[in-house]
């Protein structure tokens, strides 16, 4: 008998180009590996229709969002209502396949009664709230603070109300229970991420320059780099590489006043990977504690020595295969003594014990496969 399984997901899941798309694209991959027969659904708003997802489903399906005012409402988060669809809810009523919603971005349909009886598995990539209000405390413009701190409200009531609707499937034993605990749902689990890697490669010995990598467009992930210039490297001669997706002109032009320091923007797949490579030290530290970071995660499938902050890998599991370092002096003492220190043959077995026990890919698919038949 064969599984079909309706996948909704809240935007196109190729490239795999940034963080968020990580888990939705290879859990396609995994998933259809096992025989099942998916058929995408999938929001459009810029990334194109993709090709190479044809491999992988039977059909994909792509739908408009509701940009601006039209995705507004006030009872709705926007993530939510910008994606409700009638094209969408119809599709899915054609027939019984169970659906996974991928993110509380894709949950609309958990307010129509006509799904009321339906096998339906939610996603949670985040407690969507806190994320939000994580952005509101990180962000510049007044505008886009108001924006925030307006969409984190009304995710908080959001969430509420839908957690004991569905089967819940999170990314961390910390989002599970808090779940449980602030929103009492009761038929929630904990499911890893899914990973394109499927073995540790960091290399033994040693680099010459320490190495951020994230999409640069994000504000907390500039708010990063800005405080790590001014507080970190401004006191250090190590060589300091930051690359990723969209920097600002602001960012840019202060990376590069800095005599030991530069910048790689919008750097290829392949470039990404080789600049992770060849770090002796990747800096990662982070100003929320939400979700799982996946660019620590290649950092230490891919790279040698990683220097994280508490908030980076709180509820992971991961604190034992990272440099833990909570204030600017900190980080640069761990720098100072990483520096010179060759990545080892143990430093790599470490890895690989950890990581296969929190990523074990088979296991977590058939979780998977056992949570929605």
């Amino acid at each position: 008998m064969e599984n079909h399984l309706h996948i909704v997901c809240l935007d196109v899941p190729y490239p795999v180009d940034y963080g968020g798309v990580f888990d939705l694209f290879h859990k396609i991959r995994y998933l259809h590996g096992a025989g099942v027969k998916i058929h995408l659904h999938c929001f459009e708003y810029g990334r194109g229709k993709q090709p190479i997802l044809d491999e992988y489903c039977v059909e994909v399906n792509y739908y408009e969002r509701h940009e601006g005012h039209k995705g507004f409402s006030h009872k709705l988060p926007y993530i939510v209502c910008s994606r409700s669809n009638g094209y969408l809810l119809e599709r899915l009523l054609q027939d019984n396949y169970p659906v996974l919603l991928e993110g509380i971005h894709c949950t609309y349909l958990l307010n129509d009664p006509r799904f009321k009886d339906r096998k339906v598995v939610l996603r949670l990539h985040n407690v969507e709230y806190q994320y939000y209000r994580q952005l509101y405390l990180s962000e510049k413009s007044l505008l886009k603070k108001l924006y925030y701190l307006h969409e984190s409200n009304l995710l908080r009531q959001y969430e509420h109300r839908i957690a004991d609707k569905v089967k819940i499937l999170a990314v961390s034993p910390k989002d599970s229970e808090l779940y449980r605990q602030e929103f009492g749902a009761q038929d929630i689990d904990t499911l890893p991420i899914f990973l394109p890697f499927e073995e540790v490669r960091g290399k033994e010995g040693t680099g010459c320059f320490c190495l951020y990598h994230g999409n640069l467009s994000v504000a907390e992930n500039e708010q990063v780099v800005i405080w790590l210039l001014k507080k970190v490297f401004s006191n250090l001669e190590m060589p300091f590489i930051v690359s990723g997706k969209n920097p600002s002109s602001r960012l840019t032009k202060l990376i590069y006043q800095y005599p030991h320091t530069c910048l790689i923007p919008d750097p290829s797949e392949d470039e990404l990977q080789d600049l992770i490579a060849k770090a002796q030290i990747n800096i990662l530290p982070s100003f929320n504690c939400t979700g799982i970071k996946l660019k620590l995660l290649n950092a230490l499938y891919n790279g040698r020595h990683c220097i994280v902050n508490t908030d980076a890998v709180e509820a992971t599991g991961l604190q034992p295969v990272c440099h833990l370092a909570d204030n600017a002096e900190e980080i640069q003492s761990l720098i100072t003594r990483l520096s010179e220190q060759p990545f080892t043959h143990y430093d790599i077995e470490s890895r690989k014990t950890l990581l296969g026990e929190l990523y074990n890919q088979e296991n977590n698919l058939q979780k998977l496969l056992h949570a929605i038949w």
